[in-house]
């Protein structure tokens, strides 16, 4: 059954009804044409550390080595990453990826029961923890299918001096580090140094191969993966590429990521988007500090920025935030939750650039809707459906009701997961 799609006559000019999805047939291809094209553009910063394209492409493919060539993981096994937004993730990420492997973000905050939960439903063979919640995995790592556990720490990749002192911080005078013991347990420039100066397997990719197991739906019980192929993800990418590409600048484009990679809204919007762009994503350790939150905001020239509500609300009531350059920003999208109208009248005032909503979920990869970016004000709604969607709403009898009905929103397009 074919679905009228009204929302066509509203798109912002230049956004295709449709995207190419096949252009890629993996993220690892979209990765490699970033990497081609802007080789020596800024990727990934982090407590001032900067690693550019090349490096990405580097230190990935080491860890991929490891991966296959140490841990003689098979193509489809799982590794579990568990850690905020440090260096370590996106090196971890796209490792993964080239070794043919599924990625399962894992929250950091996890109680021993839930991350128990997740290892043994995942089957992860590895798990890359951050030594700061390394107490949790140590409780229940030995009960799983995990056969190394990887420990970092935030300084690891840093650099000297700045590495040793952040971790001394960290550790010994924040007290942030609880005593743990995981016998067998290597660090990750350990894991990087066993994988480099090995031929890396070649491993072919398909599109419905799965890229990332994506737990979701704990308020109904125990987290489900979410099974979300490479071409779910490529979809994905495409369409918010198609949607926020006429006013974005390949190559010179720096978003704040503030919100977690581990989960499926900066995983995609900020990581994988803007990696196709060649973007750099400016990473935020711990946006909950939000004195020191506003003091990186003052340091950087960004363009873009994602955020929850909450997340907005508590920037615009930090001291200094009305004194950061907002002079570059073109992009503020704000999802997760419904933002708060108060809130994102607030945002244009400060900023001069408006708070675009959009909608989405862990199945559809998650974009599934959002406003055009041209919108002059906060319109409180969700936005249109984007590039290759349909939408409607049906009652629960699976009948689509007409317009100014109320009942659930049923979404059709590639981004959504398989299984």
């Amino acid at each position: 059954m074919s679905i009228e799609r009204p929302w066509l006559s509203s798109y912002p000019q230049g956004v295709p009804a449709e995207i190419n999805v096949d252009e890629f047939p993996s993220i690892v291809s979209v990765l490699d044409n970033a990497i081609e094209k802007y080789r020596d553009r800024p990727a990934f910063s982090n407590f001032g550390k900067t690693l550019t394209y090349a490096e990405i492409d580097r230190l990935s493919s080491e860890f991929a080595s490891y991966l296959l060539n140490v841990m003689k993981l098979k193509k489809g096994d799982r590794v579990a990453l568990m850690m905020p937004n440090v260096l370590q993730y996106p090196i971890a990420i796209f490792g993964a990826l080239r070794a043919g492997l599924t990625v399962v973000n894992t929250n950091p905050l996890y109680t021993p029961r839930e991350l128990k939960h997740q290892l043994e439903d995942s089957g992860a063979s590895v798990l890359v923890v951050l030594e700061n919640v390394a107490h949790t995995a140590a409780e229940v790592v030995a009960g799983t299918q995990v056969k190394q556990v990887i420990v970092t720490s935030i300084g690891e990749l840093l650099g000297f001096p700045k590495g040793p002192i952040v971790n001394f911080m960290v550790k010994y005078v924040k007290k942030l580090v609880p005593e743990f013991s995981i016998p067998g347990a290597i660090n990750f420039r350990q894991a990087l140094e066993l994988g480099r100066g090995k031929p890396l397997p070649s491993v072919t990719l398909r599109s419905d191969d799965i890229a990332f197991l994506q737990y979701t739906g704990g308020t109904t019980g125990v987290a489900k993966g979410a099974m979300l192929t490479h071409r779910n993800l490529v979809a994905n990418m495409q369409q918010a590429s198609a949607w926020i590409g006429t006013n974005a600048k390949p190559g010179e484009e720096i978003i704040i990521t503030a919100l977690p990679l581990y989960h499926i809204f900066a995983l995609t919007a900020n990581c994988l988007v803007f990696m196709k762009f060649g973007g750099l994503n400016h990473m935020i350790t711990n946006p909950r500090d939000m004195p020191g939150f506003v003091k990186e905001l003052k340091s950087v020239r960004f363009t873009a920025i994602t955020g929850v509500n909450t997340l907005f609300n508590a920037l615009l009531n930090t001291p200094g935030f009305d004194t950061i350059d907002f002079s570059s920003l073109h992009l503020t999208l704000g999802g997760g939750m419904a933002v708060q109208r108060a809130v994102a009248e607030r945002w244009k005032k400060a900023t001069g650039c408006t708070l675009v909503e959009a909608y989405g979920l862990t199945e559809t990869s998650p974009a599934a809707c959002m406003n055009p970016l041209d919108i002059k004000a906060f319109n409180g709604a969700i936005g249109l459906p984007i590039s290759s969607t349909d939408a409607c709403i049906k009652d629960d009898d699976g009948r689509m009701l007409p317009k100014g009905e109320v009942g659930e929103l049923c979404l059709k397009g590639p981004q959504v997961m398989k299984g």
